[in-house]
């Protein structure tokens, strides 16, 4: 998919690294700097791909996923708001499907700055009676930054539900995420004793005593995935296993083997915006190469 990307024809050059291009009609902002490409959907503000110059490509994006209006993405980060689950429709919030703004941009010498904006409208309404303005900042370069950043007066949950790109999740660890846990499989709260979180089978957890920062160790590609969150109350790590996996239309079979999520949330703690006093969640990834 990410090669696909890359080479559509350019619809407009908007900076000399910075292009929109459209899949089968559905709008991309085309990131292809000297120093890092990435892609981010119009719909959504949804980044599907960020990848510095030389590295393996550091998110996941299903071979799969439908890039159709009013169809959530899967892979990337998707920005999960105004509600994190399933419990409400549509799953884990409306931004995800709505048409954003781009609405400013900057680039430097090591990389690029892009900004979307969302709004309240008659069909949010229907949906959450709330009026908001939600701001979405990415800064793409050797690491990859996204930060939401909202106004109005409510409460809300959310996430930025990073889908990392790694090489077997059979040969993957997660440090730094607590002994706290909801387990939404077994539908139960857990304590852990282990210090790194190993998959085995499909796994759903809710830290809520998360550290600030977490390193995911991928044997397979031979690197580390840094992960640093800020404002948030809780860290998901999913994984769907083989037989969710393999019942997905929007996964390919075994697609579970590449992919892992480790999502900057507030669930335990909703955010709190109020009309004078903004509220923010952001993620800063990073990945450096394991050379022994």
């Amino acid at each position: 998919m990410n090669d696909k990307i890359f080479s559509l024809p350019v619809a407009e050059q908007i900076s000399p690294a910075i292009s929109q291009r459209n899949i089968d009609g559905f709008p991309l902002i085309v990131i292809s700097h000297p120093k890092v490409r990435g892609a981010i959907s119009l719909q959504g503000a949804h980044l599907i791909a960020w990848q510095p110059s030389g590295k393996e490509p550091g998110l996941w994006l299903s071979k799969e996923t439908a890039l159709e209006a009013g169809t959530a993405i899967r892979g990337g980060i998707p920005i999960c708001w105004p509600w994190f689950g399933s419990s409400r429709a549509p799953s884990h919030g409306f931004a995800r499907i709505l048409p954003w703004k781009f609405s400013a941009h900057n680039e430097h010498e090591n990389g690029v700055i892009l900004t979307f904006t969302l709004r309240d409208n008659e069909y949010t309404h229907k949906l959450w009676p709330y009026n908001f303005t939600l701001i979405a900042r990415f800064k793409l370069c050797e690491t990859c930054e996204v930060e939401l950043e909202t106004y109005g007066d409510y409460q809300a949950t959310c996430a930025l539900h990073t889908y990392l790109n790694i090489g077997d999740i059979n040969q993957i660890s997660v440090s730094g995420l607590g002994k706290h846990f909801i387990d939404t499989v077994a539908d139960k709260e857990q304590y852990t004793k282990a210090e790194d979180l190993i998959f085995n089978g499909r796994t759903d957890h809710i830290y809520t005593e998360p550290e600030d920062f977490n390193l995911i160790r991928d044997k397979s590609l031979k690197r580390t995935i840094e992960i640093h969150h800020s404002h948030h109350s809780d860290v998901v790590c999913w994984n769907p296993g083989a037989q969710l996996s393999n019942g997905m239309k929007d996964m390919c079979n075994e697609g579970y083997k590449n992919m892992v999520c480790i999502e900057t949330a507030r669930i335990h703690k909703p955010l709190i915006s109020k009309d004078d006093s903004p509220a923010h969640l952001s993620v800063l990834i990073r990945c450096r190469k394991d050379y022994q």
